[in-house]
């Protein structure tokens, strides 16, 4: 009885994870978070489609955001996003993040030309 249990939710783990598309990204923390401090993805964005979007989540599916570029001319890159990241997210010094490009109902793992740099960088807080 253990086994079959055992089996069916790797079964169902493995269900979650074998339609995901994207480009998977592990950042890493140069060091602790303080009190005082937050984290954020910042994300440099080449040349993409007029109306295609980045879609940033966690591994576990958690969506931290989109990027949609909006008004470039054709052949421009879109520039540099920042993306808070909550800190329940991060497990000790790292993330794991899931990009996707999304166009014309197409999903796919964006390019090394359309995603240039993902870093995780230190922010300060909100007061």
């Amino acid at each position: 009885m253990h086994t079959l249990l055992a089996t069916l939710i790797s079964l169902a783990l493995l269900m979650q994870t074998a339609g995901a598309t994207g480009r998977v990204v592990t950042l890493v923390l140069p060091r602790d978070l303080t009190a005082d401090e937050g984290a954020a993805v910042e994300v440099k964005v080449g040349v993409i489609a007029r109306g295609a979007q980045i879609k940033v989540e966690t591994t576990s599916g958690k969506l931290l955001g989109v990027i949609s570029p909006y008004g470039l001319r054709s052949g421009d890159e879109a520039g540099t996003y920042p993306i808070p990241v909550p800190p329940e997210a991060i497990s000790n010094k790292r993330i794991s993040l899931r990009l996707t490009l999304s166009y014309n109902r197409s999903k796919r793992a964006p390019t090394a030309q359309e995603v240039r740099s993902v870093q995780l960088k230190i922010t300060p807080s909100r007061q």
